[in-house]
């Protein structure tokens, strides 16, 4: 079976395209607005992008009207956003926050999460969360769709404070990932989490390629 998706119709009841990249960290993006109006949103389009310094990016298709997206108006007119990992035990809190509601409505109320504040970043993060990243806003790319709700604003940001929580550190110095139970999206309404791990070292690989894959900056080699 083969398609394009440019203009055959999908030869599946479900598009193939939403479950092939497979499983997709959640971007759980909590922003403020100019005004002080807080704003916490799930997004399954996030990344990191590289790490020397660590850049990440989320990207937001708009409104059903063409409006932009409050996490990416936040961000833009406030310079910052936070990353607050989602994890299986927060999964509920994570879909109530997804509700489409009028802008102003605060989603940390409205999952029944707790704000705690940040270091650099305006807004606050999700206390509940194991793991946040404090992110300066870099710029948006904007990518033009079919439709007005498939523009896709891609927002990227330069991480600035990483905060994690003691008792998910293993005493090797890695996050505990099975106790954490990362959330990931698999299209459609499909969601999963992280409850096995495996390891796996490239064949003689040279110190500065395991600094890459270990996250050590290359002047600290």
């Amino acid at each position: 079976m083969h398609y394009d998706p440019r203009k055959d119709i999908r030869p599946l009841a479900f598009d193939p395209f939403k479950s092939c990249t497979v499983p997709r960290p959640i971007g759980w993006i909590s922003t403020i607005s100019k005004d002080g109006k807080t704003n916490l949103a799930p997004f399954s389009q996030w990344q990191n992008i590289t790490y020397d310094p660590p850049i990440v990016m989320f990207s937001a298709d708009q409104h059903v009207d063409g409006r932009k997206k409050d996490t990416v108006i936040n961000a833009e007119e406030t310079g910052y956003f936070v990353w607050n990992m989602a994890t299986y035990d927060l999964r509920e809190a994570v879909n109530k926050s997804a509700q489409p509601v009028p802008r102003g409505v605060d989603e940390f109320e409205l999952a029944g999460v707790t704000k705690i504040p940040c270091i650099e970043a305006p807004g606050p993060r999700v206390a509940e969360s194991p793991c946040h990243f404090e992110c300066r806003y870099l710029n948006t790319l904007r990518f033009p769709g079919a439709t007005k709700v498939s523009d896709a604003d891609v927002v990227f940001g330069e991480v600035v404070r990483i905060h994690v929580k003691e008792e998910f550190v293993l005493s090797s110095g890695k996050l505990d990932v099975l106790k954490i139970r990362p959330l990931a999206r698999m299209g459609y309404y499909d969601y999963t989490s992280v409850t096995e791990i495996f390891e796996m070292r490239i064949p003689n690989a040279d110190a500065t390629e395991m600094a890459g894959l270990e996250g050590r900056p290359r002047n600290r080699l």
